[in-house]
């Protein structure tokens, strides 16, 4: 169940960002002021209301996932690279639904156009950036490119030392019960 709903909220992740960049090219190439503030107030409720919820879902779960299962946190490169791009993704998100806050407060009082905008934002890098980096961790997510790395081959090895150990112990109890 934790994996679907991983699963859910990283898919819902990546069309929100979709939305988003939409949005953000509406807003930054329409010369009608009413389209301009249209798009960049729904940016605005999109990346409170969907954006940030369906990151830190997508983080909670993936962490969760990774600490339940047979991949590990740290035990598979592609892992820790998810890892990397869920929290960096998320930090920048949060960092920039501020600024998008007053860009959107100062759109909502004003007849800015869209080209104003574009020299005043950062919209579509960020959303850019964003769809590429999900689309990464997506593909990751379903190829899982082999390599360990050494914490989880230490790992690896002590579990199979373990299981020699009980095997080795079993079988003496087996000897000594006969």
């Amino acid at each position: 169940m934790l994996l679907t709903v991983h699963i859910m909220a990283s898919v819902g992740w990546i069309g929100a960002v979709v939305g988003f960049l939409a949005l953000a090219v509406a807003g930054f190439s329409s010369p009608n002021a009413l389209l301009v503030r249209g798009a960049f107030l729904a940016m605005d409720v999109t990346a409170g209301f969907v954006l940030i919820p369906f990151s830190l879902a997508s983080l909670l779960t993936g962490l969760t996932l990774s600490l339940f299962t047979k991949w590990g946190l740290l035990w598979h490169y592609w892992v820790l690279a998810k890892l990397l791009i869920n929290i960096l993704a998320s930090m920048i998100l949060l960092m920039y639904v501020q600024s998008l806050g007053s860009l959107a407060a100062t759109v909502a009082s004003s007849t800015i156009s869209g080209g104003t905008l574009l020299r005043s934002s950062d919209a579509l890098p960020h959303s850019i950036a964003a769809l590429l980096a999900l689309l990464i961790a997506a593909f990751l997510s379903v190829y899982k490119p082999r390599g360990m790395t050494s914490y989880g081959l230490r790992k690896q090895g002590e579990l199979r030392q373990g299981s020699v150990q009980e095997r080795e112990d079993s079988q003496a109890q087996a000897v000594a019960a006969n």
